[in-house]
């Protein structure tokens, strides 16, 4: 089960909604959370225990599981006992039947000697969690800066990283993500390129504090570099009283619906590209199976009669380059305008809806007018059918 959507870290149960369990899945769910990483472990010990021995997590865990929100764990190591610390996280992680486990690993790790110790502790937690957990690494943003760190190590043997985007002291989100995110894309500093889900600072320190504009440029930033969930530390923090504030930056955010609007867009550059490729069955794969095409003639339903037309549209237009003017819409649906020039022919007026359902082309309504260029007209065309030089409804 991945990731999708926004998540919140939870560093003391006790400490947020009073530790109530149902009051905690409430709100997760009433901001719009798909989410929750609950610190489960510190060094070989379990953590998230009151004075009395109680786990305070597993009431938490299946309450947010009953909302139908995933449940992850936390775990600070060390290193100095890796085995022992890769046994306390899967202890952890079968009893609160976790959904995904995150190392987070910091300063402890950038010690001499810690390489051996991240490869030993992978392995034993590898060798006893189920063979389909999913692991994630939490830690520094730049690893360009922290090089003592064994990403390689850690990374070898992860599905996810979560590097930690906390923008003290400074107030540009969006910068450093797309930094953070071009690092770990970078296979010479992090060893093994894995999926990205940015930790983002909901917190303060000192004299400073995250804004609800600095979250919401870092959500925004997150969805133009198409990553599919983010996190925010911390619940602790956010949803305490007076600081309501960036709780609610992060819940009014609607990143469900702003995930479709990208979708879209992305779905309908992506036929444009594949038009310009030349390559039938690059531009039939944006579409659905079961598509339907509505042109002024008639509509065509299901992509082996929508190869027929575009067989002839890209044979009409050989080579041609097309050219997105506009794009306008919101949800599912897009309306564009644009234009289209070979040898043989131009459209000039191009103007198509799209309708889009899972990222590809559910149906397309278009018109536009095929023009042959002077040449074509004169010594393309077959005797007794030679195309006019005025404009002709391509349908």
């Amino acid at each position: 089960m991945g990731l999708a959507g926004k998540g919140w870290f939870i560093w003391q149960v006790s400490r947020c909604e009073r530790g109530n369990p149902e009051a905690i899945a409430a709100r997760a769910a009433a901001s719009g959370a798909t989410h929750v990483l609950i610190k489960v472990a510190e060094r070989t010990f379990a953590y998230g225990r009151d004075r009395l021995g109680r786990d305070l997590v597993a009431p938490v865990a299946a309450a947010l599981r009953e909302r139908g929100l995933q449940v992850w764990g936390w775990h600070y190591v060390y290193g100095d006992r890796p085995i022992e610390e890769a046994e306390a996280g899967v202890q952890r992680y079968r009893q609160l039947q976790l959904d995904g486990y995150v190392i987070d690993a910091e300063a402890h790790y950038k010690q001499p000697g810690k390489s051996a110790a991240a490869q030993r502790f992978m392995a034993a937690l590898r060798a006893g969690l189920p063979p389909d957990a999913i692991v994630a690494l939490s830690s520094y943003r730049y690893p360009a800066l922290h090089r003592q760190l064994p990403w390689r190590a850690f990374l070898e043997h992860c599905d996810l990283v979560m590097p930690q985007v906390y923008w003290e002291q400074a107030h540009n989100p969006a910068q450093q993500l797309a930094r953070s995110v071009r690092e770990f894309q970078n296979a010479d500093l992090v060893g093994y390129v894995r999926p990205i889900v940015p930790t983002g600072a909901a917190y303060g320190a000192g004299n400073w504090r995250s804004t609800p504009r600095d979250l919401h440029e870092f959500l925004s930033e997150a969805l133009r570099q198409r990553l599919r969930a983010v996190n925010f530390y911390s619940w602790d923090y956010a949803a305490a009283s007076g600081h309501a504030e960036l709780w609610d930056a992060v819940s009014q955010f609607d990143w469900r619906q702003a995930t479709s609007d990208l979708d879209a867009e992305a779905a309908v550059r992506r036929y444009f590209k594949a038009l310009n490729s030349g390559q039938l069955t690059r531009v039939l794969d944006c579409f659905q199976p079961n598509a339907a095409l509505v042109t002024a003639e008639r509509t065509r339903y299901g992509r082996s009669v929508l190869a027929e037309w575009f067989q002839a549209l890209l044979a009409d237009l050989p080579s041609a380059t097309y050219t997105l003017q506009t794009i306008q819409g919101s949800g599912n649906s897009r309306f564009v305008t644009w234009t289209a020039r070979s040898t043989q022919a131009v459209v000039l007026d191009g103007a198509d809806t799209f309708g889009i359902l899972g990222g590809l082309i559910q149906y397309h309504f278009t018109t536009f007018t095929l023009t042959p260029t002077p040449a074509a007209s004169l010594t393309s065309a077959p005797v007794g059918k030679r195309l006019s030089p005025l404009a002709l409804p391509y349908l």
